[in-house]
């Protein structure tokens, strides 16, 4: 089988198994980055590298493939096992390694995998800073075995290391025993959920608890709003506090209210903007450029410095890292904080401080964020389209009037409405998001861009 080079995204490598990439890639990929994180290195040897793997059906092979490349790339390995990304990446950071990969597609569909690659402290690999380098090496053959070979250890303890970490940035005794319905999609959250629990209080209401790569029960990809309904019922059959979802590889987290409505990943972001001002008093926070006016709103309101990022996870923690921000916040769900050790994501962290801000409210959730709920959101809405530099030439002669900004994609902002288009990292759409003061306005201007994007 041939590598499809068009699996090398912005931010990792994805593709169908067997169909883009294969276990001879996984190998080939192994050698690249061991001879990458050599030469980044000065040459330092032995180089340690943690290699994981989500639950996929494709992921123990592949593991296995990427793991005799590193090694015979002349990289020590340390096999960390089943992990969450934000376990993986909790294990380079905080034990030191000088990198590693991971085995997993994210939220993709099942007959997806990939790999997701980090330096040390976790810092990401992204197309600018590597990925296309390993496409090339991959792609053209140019990989080599090393003279002396790694050998393989297994790191034992990683999530129970990680949850004592976590468990640090919270007051369990302000933490009230809350019910909980919590939705893993039968992913990799799940893991670390069972531990975190076993040291918080609360009654949790389990929905695809069993690890699955085939994810029987919905897609796992929780910013579409149709794979939390079933969540959302539940917490309404069982009147519950609150509802949390998390993606297929665990490092996105979404919420949802006692009465069953989702939180835009806009409003979660904004709450915690305030958190964690309250504990960084005038701290820089990174957010992404696709709307979520609430959250440079609650920032500014709170003493903080905004600072705008482009989309995509390892973009918003290289700016994270360059600008010295405490925090961050993507549209998508992704939440990050820039720690002595790393900068990554920490959804037991976030989970930690959603229930210990409503336990010290002693408020209901749906109450809670009602301050938060000032704008109508479209949410975000992809669509195919064959020419796309085009479209957005369109847009831009449209509103050439507006307030403009091209950092990702083109951002339009009047007084009361602003929108984003940008294309996709990772597939051939368009995306649009689109916020407004009122509903019908909202409704109305998403209406007609999306008239032009399919003209």
């Amino acid at each position: 089988m041939q590598t499809n080079p068009n699996i090398f995204k912005a931010y990792d490598i994805r593709g169908v198994y067997d169909r883009d990439l294969d276990e001879e890639t996984a190998y080939k990929l192994g050698l690249a980055f061991s001879a990458m994180r050599k030469k980044e290195l000065n040459g330092k040897d032995p180089i340690k590298l943690a290699v994981g793997s989500d639950m996929r059906l494709s992921s123990p092979t592949l593991k296995e493939s990427l793991t005799k490349g590193l090694t015979e790339g002349g990289a020590d390995v340390i096999d960390i096992g089943l992990a969450s990304t934000p376990t993986f990446y909790f294990a380079v950071a905080h034990y030191k390694y000088d990198g590693g990969i991971l085995v997993s597609a994210s939220h993709n569909p099942k007959e997806y995998n990939g790999f997701k690659m980090v330096r040390e402290r976790a810092m990401p690999v992204s197309k600018e800073t590597g990925i296309f380098e390993l496409r090339d090496r991959v792609i053209n053959n140019e990989v080599s075995r090393a003279e002396k070979f790694g050998e393989v250890t297994k790191q034992e303890n990683v999530l129970r290391d990680q949850v004592e970490h976590d468990l640090k940035f919270a007051d369990l005794s302000k933490i009230e025993p809350l019910k909980i319905v919590i939705d893993p999609a039968n992913g990799m959250g799940i893991l670390y959920f069972d531990e975190l629990f076993k040291h918080v209080p609360g009654e949790i209401v389990k929905m695809n608890w069993e690890l699955d790569g085939t994810f029987p029960a919905h897609e796992a990809d929780p910013l579409k709003a149709e794979n939390m309904e079933s969540l959302c019922e539940k917490i309404k059959e069982t009147e519950a506090n609150l509802g949390i979802a998390t993606d297929g590889d665990g490092d996105r987290i979404f919420f949802a209210d006692d009465k069953g409505e989702r939180l835009d990943p806009g409003i979660t972001r904004a709450i915690l903007c305030k958190i964690f001002l309250r504990e960084r008093p005038g701290a820089k926070i990174c957010y992404d450029i696709r709307p979520g006016k609430i959250t440079p709103d609650t920032i500014l309101e709170n003493g903080g410095i905004p600072i705008i990022t482009r989309v995509g996870h390892s973009l918003i923690k290289e700016k994270t890292l360059q600008e010295g921000a405490y925090f961050a916040g993507e549209s998508s769900g992704h939440f990050f904080l820039n720690m002595d050790e790393g900068c990554y994501e920490i959804p037991m962290v976030v989970t930690l401080k959603i229930l210990e801000e409503l336990s010290v409210a002693k408020t209901k959730f749906s109450d809670y964020i009602k301050p938060y709920k000032k704008y109508f959101s479209s949410g975000e809405i992809n669509s195919r389209v064959e020419n796309i530099p085009a479209i957005l030439e369109k847009i831009k002669e449209k509103y050439n009037d507006a307030k403009m900004n091209e950092l990702d994609g083109i951002t339009i902002e009047y007084s009361d409405w602003w929108f984003n288009v940008r294309p996709s990292n990772t597939e051939p759409l368009i995306r649009l998001n689109l916020e407004a003061k009122g509903k019908e306005l909202m409704e109305k201007k998403r209406d007609e861009i999306l008239t032009i994007i399919k003209s």
